[in-house]
């Protein structure tokens, strides 16, 4: 099945010709589920860490009782490094 049909296009890239912080994040996640994780992290490093991010996020919504603020910030500012790594990496 041709995943790349049903993917979203980037609205940066289609109104401005450039690609934003973003770009990669689908067929990255795609070449994750089909086992290829050397390509999916050269597609789009940030990948890992964004899942990192969102299920601390998501564990924080969980367990509200517990105090995840510092681990919400310290995911996010590593998800930020890995973004703008990687599209440094890929255009530099």
């Amino acid at each position: 099945m041709d995943l790349e049909k049903f993917m979203f296009p980037c609205l940066s890239k289609t109104l401005f010709g450039i690609e934003c912080l973003g770009c990669g994040f689908q067929r990255s996640f795609v070449l994750l589920l089909q086992g290829d994780f050397s390509g999916s992290f050269k597609m789009y490093p940030a990948l890992l860490t964004t899942f990192l991010f969102l299920g601390i996020l998501f564990l924080n919504f969980i367990q509200s009782n517990k105090n995840f603020k510092n681990m919400i910030f310290a995911s996010a500012i590593l998800n930020g490094i890995f973004m703008v790594g990687g599209y440094i990496y890929k255009h530099y």
